[in-house]
C-alpha cells in the first residue's frame, strides 16, 4: 500500500493554510493553535519546534505527547469521507484537524469544538 502523499508533507507548509482558512471567517491564530494543542497535546513551545524543524505529517502526529482521548467524538465529513470511519490511524488524526479547523471557520464556539460538556 503506497503512503498518502501528505503523511510526508511538512506540517509547517499546511499550517498557514489552516490559519488562513481562520482568519477569512475571522478567527485568530491563536484559536488555530489552542486546537492544535488540545489534538495533540504539544504545548505552544513543542509546536513551534516542529514548525521550525519543518516535521512532516506523519511524525507530528506520532510523536504528539498525548492524542486527546476527546477526539473520537469528532464526527463529520471531511473531503467526502466519515473521520469515523477512516481505518488508517494517522490519515484520521489529520483528518480529525481538518474537521476541527472547519468547525473553527464556521463559526463554532471553542467549547464545542475542543468537545467540552
Amino acid at each position: 500500500m503506497s503512503e498518502h502523499r501528505i503523511y510526508t508533507m511538512s506540517f509547517a507548509s499546511v499550517y498557514p493554510l489552516y490559519i488562513s482558512k481562520a482568519a477569512k471567517k475571522g478567527r485568530t491564530k491563536s484559536e488555530v493553535d489552542e486546537i492544535i494543542r488540545w489534538l495533540t497535546g504539544y504545548t505552544q513551545d513543542e509546536m513551534e519546534e516542529q514548525l521550525k524543524k519543518q516535521t512532516d505529517f506523519e511524525t507530528f502526529f506520532k510523536d504528539a505527547p498525548l492524542l486527546n482521548p476527546s477526539r473520537t467524538l469528532i464526527k463529520g465529513v471531511v473531503c467526502g469521507v466519515r473521520v469515523e470511519d477512516i481505518k488508517e490511524p494517522t490519515m484520521q488524526e489529520i483528518r480529525y484537524l481538518d474537521k476541527l479547523i472547519d468547525e473553527l471557520a464556521k463559526g463554532k464556539s471553542m467549547d464545542k469544538i475542543l468537545r467540552e460538556k
